[in-house]
């Protein structure tokens, strides 16, 4: 009788002891899942793009229009020409960046008539020339929200542009006179507004498909000679107010892409005892 006080004794000591243990333990907790963790995508990034350009002037002037009684431009016309550029740019965070991009515009055909009255006696001109320019722009972009991959954005940006006028000839139909200018540069003030879409493919590489609408200042051609080679007063051919409405494809690489960071899972705590 005394030994089975004894074991029932020594169990319930046994059971006992085991109960404070597990008392003195914390609570089982589940898995923790830390939130994903991602980089805002700050960084450098190189751009590159090439599109078309359709091009427009405000208005022609010439020193010898002023001794016509009337001149009436019938029309003045650029042709679409291609352009390529280049620039670096800095993502400031997800809806902020800036790049400074250079750009060739390649050589656009301009074609233009105009209709002049001298001392009652009608006549024309028909001009043709060749127009490029380098055009060097400060940008700043508003990234507007990201939905599949795909972002919207709009931007503004101020620079400068070279301007230059080759191979330009003014035919005279009544007169049969022909005459022709040297090529012609000029620097101007230049302004745009951008907007456009971006696809992200990767971390690193973000295609562009862009409008933009570009003032470009003004242009004109060297002295204006007859074929003979004489000129009475120098008359440059003075191009006012050009513009364009371009149409880009770029591509964005990222130098510094940001890292994505998985989720962080910990075990649950063990039970001693």
């Amino acid at each position: 009788m005394v030994s089975v006080k004894v074991v029932a004794f020594a169990g319930m000591t046994a059971l006992l002891s085991s109960a404070a243990s597990a008392a003195d333990m914390p609570p089982l907790m589940p898995p923790m899942h830390l939130p994903p963790m991602e980089d805002f995508g700050s960084g450098w990034y190189l751009r590159g793009d090439i599109g078309m350009s359709n091009q427009q002037v405000k208005s022609l002037y010439n020193v010898l229009y002023d001794t016509a009684s009337s001149v009436q431009s019938v029309h003045k016309d650029f042709e679409s020409a291609p352009l390529f550029g280049f620039g670096i740019g800095y993502q400031w965070n997800h809806w902020l960046r800036f790049d400074i991009t250079g750009e060739y515009r390649g050589g656009s055909t301009f074609n233009g008539l105009d209709i002049y009255t001298v001392g009652g006696v009608p006549g024309t001109d028909e001009y043709r020339a060749i127009k490029s320019e380098w055009l060097f722009l400060g940008n700043v972009y508003a990234d507007l929200g990201t939905w599949y991959s795909f972002t919207p954005f709009v931007g503004f940006g101020i620079g400068g542009s070279r301007n230059t006028i080759s191979s330009f000839i003014d035919v005279n139909t009544p007169t049969a006179g022909v005459a022709h200018a040297a090529a012609a540069s000029k620097w101007n003030f230049a302004w745009a507004l951008h907007a456009g879409l971006a696809y992200k493919v990767n971390p690193n590489l973000t295609f562009e498909f862009a409008y933009r609408y570009v003032s470009l200042g003004d242009a004109l051609t060297g002295d204006i000679i007859t074929y003979t080679g004489g000129n009475a007063v120098n008359n440059p051919m003075h191009f006012r107010g050009i513009t364009s409405h371009d149409f880009k494809f770029g591509v964005r690489w990222m130098l510094d892409a940001p890292m994505m960071h998985k989720p962080i899972s910990l075990p649950p705590l063990m039970r001693r005892g």
